[in-house]
C-alpha cells in the first residue's frame, strides 16, 4: 500500500473527505518526508510546519462539523520564493531580501488557501529567477533527485524536485522563460505555463517591470495532470488588482474531431539530441493512439520569436547586470553567471527592429493562423537533455543556449498555455514533451496531456538517486 506522500492531490483529496485519513495525518506525512529527504535535495528554504499542521486541524473540524473544507481539502502546496506566502519572506533568491515577510499572500496562493489548500513549505530559485539551474547565495544549490552530477532546472527547480521526491504533491512556481517547464523536463514531473493574463501577477503592491508582466505567469507543477487542472481551476478567479488579469472560461468551445497536432522535430532548423526527438516520436505515437492526427512540421517565425522575447526583456527587463540595484545584491556566483551570458544575450537579439511589441503583435498574428489549422503543437522544451552541473559557466556552451529554448520562450512571448510532460528516460535522465496550444485552450493542452499520461507508467515520485546521499552538501537555511 503506499505511503500518503506517494498520492497524487486528487486521491489524496478523496481519501481526506471520505474520512479514510485526516488532513494532518497528510501533512504529517509530507513533513516527515520533508525530513528525511530535503536535507539531500535542498528543494524547500523554509518548511512552514506549525502553520501547516495548524491548518489541517481547521481541515479536519470542518468536515467533522459537516462544513465545506474547499475542493483542495487540506493537501499540502509548496510555493516558490518569488511568490508572497503571508508571514514568510519572498527573497526571490537574493539574500538581501531574507527578512522580506510578505504580509498577505499572492492573489493565486489566497484562492488557493479559500480552496482547502496548505503552503507547506517556500521552494529555492536562482537569484532574480534568472539562470536556468536553480542556485543562489542565500540558500545554495538544489540538487536534481535523479543525478548528483546533473541540473534540476530552473527558475522553478525547488518545487520540481519538491514535487518529484514527494515533499508535496503540488508546487507553485513561476515561468517566464520555461521556468516551469524545463525543470519539469530535468525532474520528470508535468507542470502547466498558463496563458498570460489567465492568473493574476501580482496585487499591485510590488512595481513588476514591463517585460516581466508580459512575459511571465503563475503555474503549477505536479506528478499527474489531473492534479494540475484541480490546482489551476483554483487559481484563475482573482484578478488581484492585475490589470491584464482576463476573466475567460476555463474550458473553450469544442473543437472539429479528430484534433490535429503539429510536431515540431527541427525548431528554427536546428537539431535536437537523439533523446529529445525519442520524446517527441513517442509522445506522437501515444497521440495518435488516443484518436489524435499528429503531422510533422516547423513552427512558424520561430528564430525571430526568439530574437523578439530577448529585445523585449533587454528593453523593458531592467535586468542588466551594470545595473546598480542588481550589482549590489547579486552573490558572486550569479555575476559570474551573467559576466559569461550578457554578451550572449546581447548577440540573441539579432537585428533591432523599430518597435518590438510591434513585431511581436506580428508574430502572434501568423501563429494564430497556425492555431486555426492546426489547434495543438507538440514539441520540445529545450532541444536538450538536463545540462551537467557548471556548463551554464561556460561562454562557448552556453553560445547555444538560447537557441535550444526557442520553442519555450516563444510560448512566453506570445502568452501561449503549454503542459510539460514526461515520456521517458535515456541514461537515467528523463526527458520531456510540451503541448502547445491556442491562447486560453489549457483545456486542450490538458486533454492531450492526460492522454499521453495514461499511456505510460509514472515516473515520480522518487527517492533520491544514491549519489546524491554520498556527496550532499546541501543545508536548509
Amino acid at each position: 500500500m503506499p505511503e500518503l506522500w506517494m498520492l497524487s492531490a486528487t486521491e489524496l483529496v478523496r481519501q481526506v473527505r471520505t474520512g479514510q485519513v485526516s488532513s494532518r495525518e497528510v501533512v504529517q506525512a509530507h513533513l516527515h518526508r520533508i525530513d528525511e529527504v530535503n536535507p539531500v535535495v535542498n528543494a524547500l528554504t523554509a518548511v512552514l510546519d506549525e502553520q501547516a499542521l495548524a491548518a489541517a486541524d481547521a481541515v479536519d473540524q470542518a468536515l467533522r462539523c459537516g462544513e465545506e473544507p474547499g475542493p483542495l481539502c487540506g493537501i499540502p502546496v509548496t510555493v516558490k520564493e518569488n511568490v508572497d506566502v503571508a508571514g514568510s519572506a519572498t527573497t526571490q533568491g537574493i539574500a538581501a531580501l531574507r527578512d522580506a515577510i510578505a504580509t498577505q499572500d499572492a492573489p493565486h496562493i489566497a484562492e488557493l488557501r479559500a480552496a482547502g489548500a496548505i503552503p507547506i513549505a517556500r521552494t529555492n530559485m536562482p537569484e532574480f529567477g534568472m539562470r536556468w539551474h536553480t542556485t543562489n547565495g542565500l540558500h545554495g544549490a538544489t540538487r536534481n533527485p535523479w543525478s548528483a552530477e546533473h541540473t534540476p532546472g530552473g527558475s522553478s527547480g525547488g518545487d520540481a524536485v519538491a514535487v518529484a521526491t514527494g515533499l508535496a504533491p503540488l508546487g507553485l512556481g513561476t515561468d517566464g522563460a520555461g521556468s516551469l517547464r524545463w525543470p519539469a523536463q530535468c525532474c520528470g514531473v508535468v507542470a502547466l505555463k498558463p496563458s498570460f493574463g489567465r492568473v493574476a501577477q501580482s496585487d499591485g503592491r510590488r512595481p513588476t517591470p514591463f517585460a516581466f508582466q508580459l512575459l511571465g505567469v503563475h503555474g503549477p507543477i505536479a506528478r499527474h495532470v489531473d492534479d494540475l487542472r484541480l490546482a489551476f481551476t483554483h487559481i484563475c478567479a482573482s484578478d488581484g488588482g492585475d490589470p491584464w488579469h482576463a476573466p475567460v472560461p476555463l474550458n473553450g468551445p469544442p473543437v472539429s474531431r479528430p484534433i490535429r497536432v503539429s510536431m515540431v522535430t527541427a525548431p528554427g532548423g536546428i537539431d535536437i539530441h537523439p533523446a529529445v526527438r525519442h520524446a517527441l516520436r513517442r509522445a506522437a505515437d501515444l497521440l495518435t493512439d488516443a484518436g489524435y492526427v499528429v503531422e510533422e512540421c516547423d513552427a512558424p517565425a520561430l528564430e525571430r520569436a526568439g530574437e523578439i522575447y530577448t529585445q523585449i526583456m533587454a528593453s523593458y527587463g531592467r535586468v542588466q547586470r551594470t545595473q546598480p540595484p542588481v550589482k549590489t545584491v547579486a552573490s558572486d556566483d550569479f555575476a559570474r553567471f551573467w559576466q559569461v551570458y550578457e554578451p550572449i544575450w546581447t548577440q540573441a537579439q539579432g537585428e533591432p527592429t523599430f518597435d518590438p511589441m510591434m513585431e511581436r503583435a506580428a508574430i502572434a498574428r501568423v501563429w494564430s493562423d497556425w492555431f486555426g489549422r492546426t489547434p495543438l503543437v507538440l514539441a520540445p522544451i529545450r532541444t536538450q537533455p538536463a545540462f551537467v552541473l557548471g556548463c551554464d559557466l561556460d561562454p562557448v556552451w552556453l553560445s547555444d543556449f538560447p537557441a535550444t529554448m526557442r520553442l519555450a520562450v516563444a510560448v512566453n512571448l506570445l502568452g501561449l498555455p503549454a503542459v510539460a510532460i514526461p515520456i521517458g528516460e535515456t541514461d537515467g535522465l528523463p526527458h520531456a514533451v510540451q503541448v502547445i496550444g491556442p491562447r486560453f485552450r489549457e483545456d486542450l493542452c490538458l486533454d492531450a496531456a492526460a492522454a499521453i499520461e495514461a499511456r505510460i507508467p509514472p515516473f515520480t515520485p522518487i527517492d533520491p538517486h544514491p549519489n546524491l546521499a554520498s556527496n550532499s552538501s546541501a543545508t536548509v537555511a
